[in-house]
């Protein structure tokens, strides 16, 4: 496979690299201030790209910083610091580097920042999201200055667009004081304050000519849905996302704003834990996921802006979905007959949901209401979003999940299902889908892989400790003024890269 800087330049252009992502007759603008905010922010917010965990966190590293390579509207890998990434074995790859990019404390970037910022997600003292990811990386060398080789402990058809995440962002060489941001990025930081507020202004000496287009960008975070709303019609804030399908046309009648959807590998599923009683129990997990009226909650909960999931992560956009897996559905005779041989406790048995995890607090409620049918009592706790994903988040035997879309179903999986995954929800252990997953990263046979990505779907549609009912459609609400926006499938707000490719026309 390879990456080549032709490949850059055919899409370069208006867009300077992401021209498809225009329409074709846009003009953008250079100048104005724009305001954004996502549905969560903490003291544990982080300008570290290794520990970033939610939306705002991606939207602040896109600020400040570039991977090696870039996804464009197809979550294709394309260029982006590497002009080229190639690899003959698939084990070992060759990266070149753009010649003239600098830090924003001018320095110019080298191999050997590359080879500091991957290499340290291997160390368990950086805090990495994706260090189970990072763990493929067998080594990382300067070649030059401006050439990296990078050799995996095996085959992966994937690094391109594993690159691309923004965990792997590459930060100066040495870098331990995440205080403020000097990466390569469109902005340089102006302010950083944690649970608060991110000021960034145009950085000037950004390699690609032309952006970003805005004169300064600030994001804050504002938890509650109706309040990110409010503030996006009265004008506070011009960019919002995880708007509520409740508020959709609330937002489309306001005249002045508009909606983005993007179909996306989005869910919130309900966790249960394979440590915890009973939820570790094989037939009170079939009894839950047959208690799931997953039309329901499309039609009802999130306003049809959403699809049937089968409790497996892989969406029907995916092209690894297996489509031909029967669709579990409602069916309160099997919930009975499952959860008789669980043997439940008499006591109500704690749901813990959260507005952060969207959507939660009502399934939640459409449980209880259906677990009265069958003769099991759920107590819902509603935990409030702020720390949600710190206090309770994993920490409990029944709790519910968010998920943000991955590029790639091995990133997925890798992340949420394997068995040493930190973040394997439910704490399941499958020797035979580790085993696929290793498979499917080596084999470049993409209809072998379909087939290997489809038994691992099934495995975890039949025996994980989790429920997928639906995978939710993302929806951004916007100021008409900001322009260029479009759909990326990978998330809301451009796939959290808005900052350097919009521009406003105020």
């Amino acid at each position: 496979m390879r990456l080549s800087r032709r490949q850059m330049l055919v899409g370069a252009g208006l867009a300077a690299g992401l021209g498809p992502w225009l329409p074709a007759m846009a003009q953008p603008r250079t100048g104005g201030h724009v305001r954004a905010a996502t549905m969560s922010s903490s003291t544990g917010d982080t300008l570290d790209p290794a520990k970033g965990a939610l939306s705002t966190d991606y939207v602040r590293h896109a600020m400040f910083y570039n991977a090696l390579t870039d996804y464009d509207a197809q979550l294709r890998a394309q260029p982006c610091l590497a002009e080229s990434l190639d690899s003959a074995d698939q084990i070992t790859w060759h990266a070149t580097l753009r010649s003239g990019v600098r830090f924003h404390d001018g320095s110019t970037l080298t191999a050997d920042d590359v080879v500091y910022s991957l290499l340290r997600h291997r160390d368990p003292a950086t805090g990495s999201k994706v260090r189970p990811i990072a763990s493929q990386i067998a080594s990382v060398r300067a070649v030059s200055p401006r050439d990296v080789e990078i050799v995996l402990t095996g085959p992966n058809v994937d690094l391109p667009s594993i690159l691309a995440q923004s965990h792997f962002m590459i930060i100066k060489a040495g870098t331990t004081d995440f205080t403020s941001a000097n990466g390569t990025g469109p902005f340089r930081c102006r302010l950083f304050q944690p649970g608060v507020r991110t000021m960034g202004v145009r950085n000037e000496d950004y390699f690609r000519p032309g952006k970003p287009y805005l004169d300064s960008l600030e994001l804050i975070g504002i938890p509650d849905e109706v309040a990110r709303v409010n503030a996006l019609l009265s004008g506070d804030v011009h960019l919002i996302n995880a708007v509520n399908p409740r508020s959709a046309r609330r937002v489309r009648d306001s005249g002045t704003h508009a909606l983005l959807e993007t179909p996306s590998g989005l869910y919130t599923n309900l966790i249960m834990r394979q440590d915890g009683v009973p939820t570790g129990n094989p037939d009170f997990v079939l009894g839950m996921k047959h208690l799931f009226d997953r039309q329901l909650i499309k039609r009802a909960l999130f306003r049809d802006f959403a699809v049937l999931g089968n409790d497996h992560p892989i969406p029907p956009i995916h092209p690894y979905y297996r489509a031909d897996l029967l669709q579990r559905e409602l069916d309160l005779d099997k919930a009975r007959y499952h959860f008789a041989r669980a043997n439940l406790p008499s006591t109500p048995l704690p749901i813990y949901a959260s507005p952060a995890a969207e959507g939660s607090v009502d399934m939640a409620s459409v449980l209880q209401e259906y677990g009265a049918r069958v003769g099991v009592r759920f107590a819902v706790n509603r935990m409030p979003a702020d720390g949600y994903w710190s206090t309770h988040w994993m920490k409990h035997p029944l709790c519910f999940g968010n998920t943000n879309p991955r590029p790639t179903a091995d990133l997925v999986f890798s992340l949420f299902y394997k068995s040493d995954a930190a973040w394997n929800e439910s704490g399941w252990k499958n020797e035979r889908f580790d085993r696929l997953l290793l498979e499917a990263r080596a084999q470049g046979d993409e209809g072998l892989r379909k087939e290997i990505y489809g038994e691992m779907q099934e495995i975890a549609r039949d025996h994980c400790g989790t429920v997928v009912p639906v995978f939710i459609n993302q929806i951004d609400g916007y100021d008409q003024r900001l322009k260029g926006l479009v759909p990326v499938p990978i998330g809301g707000m451009m796939g959290y890269r808005f900052p350097e490719h919009v521009w406003w026309e105020g």
